[in-house]
């Protein structure tokens, strides 16, 4: 192997962020994901799209854990963060969620303040020593968020007074206050109108400049707009993942091909 060669394998390496190694899942006796392989990259918008119950939005909650909250859920498999196996006993699901943040199809603040909507992540996990740093946090992550310039002077109104777009931007400076590493979005436009839609759409590529963003949509037209990768998930399988512009243009399975043209869906 050449000096090239290993460079470049070496910058692979580094580009992956999130590694799925024959992942399953199963709701009791029903098994809903099967043998998934997948490698995520970093600062990358990955799409998951397919048909309603495929298992995309399955295996996106395996990436932060969230189906150990289901008694009849069961994850078999490997999945790694940084190469670090995240169902390991000694990985706190907690911590892990504070690095892989996550946002859902409807906007869900809490029923506080906005600024304590966004403080709140960062006060819990001990992120901020004073009122100062929290009130650092909370600016940058509503700037990150592209919300700060429209509620700067309304910070103690209610979270849950905001338009339905701002609601889902708050819910993303939400996510992001406690620094993640990666950004999961499960469906985070499908309650949108277009023009809010639009803002979260410019916001998502705004965002894989510091993080790596996994979005579930069930928009073909979304999924090429915002993402780098697309994975194309059918009954419970990973068929095909590649360059968005690969799978949309000159997909390799003939199932990706049929979704793509609406065939099946």
């Amino acid at each position: 192997m050449n000096d090239m060669t290993r460079l470049e394998n070496a910058v692979d390496q580094q580009a992956i962020k999130i590694s799925a190694r024959d992942v399953q899942v199963f709701y009791g006796d029903k098994q809903a994901i099967k043998d998934v392989n997948v490698d995520i990259l970093d600062k990358t918008v990955t799409a998951f799209i397919g048909p309603s119950g495929c298992g995309k939005s399955t295996f996106l909650r395996c990436i932060n854990r969230m189906n150990d909250t289901i008694d009849i859920c069961r994850v078999q498999g490997n999945i790694s963060l940084d190469g670090r196996d995240i169902y390991d006993r000694r990985v706190d699901p907690v911590q892990l969620r504070a690095k892989v943040g996550m946002v859902f199809q409807k906007p869900n603040p809490f029923p506080k303040s906005i600024y304590d909507n966004v403080a709140y992540g960062p006060r819990i996990h001990g992120l901020t020593r004073n009122r100062a740093e929290v009130d650092d946090i909370v600016e940058q992550s509503l700037r990150g968020a592209a919300l700060w310039n429209e509620v700067k002077d309304r910070l103690q109104e209610p979270g849950t007074g905001l338009s339905g777009g701002q609601q889902q931007r708050l819910c993303i400076a939400r996510a992001v206050a406690t620094q993640p590493e990666v950004l999961l979005m499960d469906e985070p436009c499908s309650a949108l109108d277009p023009i809010a839609t639009s803002q979260v759409e410019e916001l998502i590529d705004q965002l894989r400049e510091q993080f790596s963003v996994v979005i579930v949509t069930h928009s073909m037209q979304q999924a090429a707009r915002v993402s780098q990768k697309t994975a194309f998930f059918h009954l419970g399988n990973l068929v095909e993942y590649g360059e968005t512009d690969d799978i949309f243009t000159k997909p390799q399975d003939p199932r990706t091909e049929s979704y793509i043209s609406g065939r099946i869906g």
